[in-house]
């Protein structure tokens, strides 16, 4: 039977948990606790929740630490769900008690890079402070990694790609979760336009930014159509085939702007061009009711021989010509963009509404004249 026991200092903080510090060494550390990757399966279910290894910062804290007056203040977290007995003694000391062959092993909610580096130093007696978080389920420990890590250093992209995991998040935070969940579903089902070409920490080789895809349905989530679409029934699945009919017009409309690209040599790809088409989609959408990729692309034909995306110059009015690739993503930039192509689009769209009116009262003269 393995039993690792530790002397822990309590902290009154929340009832529904157990927080306690103590010393071990990076060893003592692995045996207990494990570092769980995010990652997908086949079938694109997320899985573990710590973003991959940067070597080049692991290196970094490994080469400090091998110095002789190296110092880790700062803590680890691991959290558990099972398996630990904590025996209280006097003055806010406790006994923790794991038993590794009767529970699972814990997980690194923060602190992955410095455990890593310290293993990797081969100072077996170098210990580190643990903080212990006691869960009362995964879904617990998930929320909490969600909420200890929004506020540290961390990629958000990757708070945003587990979102759509955790329940019971702050109110600010539900509407990105919505948005994560429907990019995760654009990245990784089998029926979208975008599949597997979003970057994502769980699909490294995509191409657009994930973050730029999550500002398009934010915004159409909020003040767009889908504020009132995804309350429909089965809101959410017409809320993916929305975009994924939209950007399979946007291939098909500018498909030497869009394939084979990165956001350096096009700027449809780019940030900049993701968010202004985002609007570009909402215009369409909303005015000419458009909701399948031939409807959409008669509306972004008006685009055609009109853009810049890879070459060439941008004519945005009033003096301001730019180079294709100096457009940057900038708010002002972003907005500068988006007026132009959705000005065209909407200019477009009032032209084909006249012409359409125009037939439409010529149809009764042409009558007339055909019945004398």
């Amino acid at each position: 039977m393995t039993i690792l026991t530790f002397l822990a200092a309590r902290a009154r903080q929340s009832p529904e948990h157990d927080v306690l510090t103590f010393a071990a060494t990076a060893g003592q550390v692995l045996q207990f606790a494990e570092i769980d990757r995010v990652g997908r399966d086949a079938e694109g279910t997320l899985s573990g929740f710590q973003r991959p290894q940067i070597a080049g910062h692991i290196r970094e804290i490994k080469d400090y630490l091998e110095t002789p007056a190296a110092v880790l203040p700062n803590a680890i977290v691991v959290a558990f769900t099972s398996g630990v007995a904590i025996e209280e003694l006097d003055g806010g000391i406790c006994r923790v008690t794991i038993n590794l062959d009767k529970c699972a092993k814990g997980l690194v909610v923060d602190g992955q890079q410095r455990l890593t580096a310290l293993n990797l130093s081969g100072r077996s007696d170098f210990q580190l402070f643990v903080s212990l978080l006691v869960c009362r389920d995964e879904a617990e420990l998930r929320r909490q990694f969600v909420l200890i890590n929004n506020t540290r250093p961390l990629p958000k992209s990757l708070i945003y790609e587990l979102l759509p995991t955790v329940d019971g998040l702050p109110e600010r935070m539900q509407s990105r979760a919505m948005a994560a969940q429907l990019t995760e579903r654009l990245n990784f089902s089998q029926a979208s336009s975008l599949k597997g070409q979003i970057y994502q920490h769980t699909n490294p080789s995509g191409i657009l930014k994930d973050t730029s895809i999550q500002k398009i349905l934010m915004n159409s989530l909020s003040d767009g159509v889908m504020r009132l679409l995804v309350l429909e029934p089965n809101g959410p699945r017409k809320c993916f085939d929305l975009v994924s009919e939209f950007f399979k017009a946007v291939q098909m409309v500018f498909p030497e702007d869009w394939w084979g690209h990165k956001p350096a040599s096009s700027r449809l790809v780019h940030g900049a061009g993701i968010q202004a088409m985002g609007f570009v989609m909402e215009t369409l959408a909303t005015l000419d009711n458009a909701r399948t990729w031939s409807e959409f692309a008669k509306g972004l034909a008006a685009l055609e021989g009109r853009t810049a995306w890879t070459s060439g110059s941008w004519d945005f009015g009033n003096g301001d010509v730019r180079y294709w690739k100096a457009v940057n993503v900038t708010s002002s930039d972003v907005t500068l963009l988006t007026k132009h192509v959705e000005g065209i689009v909407r200019r477009d769209l009032r032209a084909r509404r006249a012409g359409a009116a125009a037939a439409a009262e010529a149809q009764p003269e042409l009558l007339q004249s055909a019945d004398s």
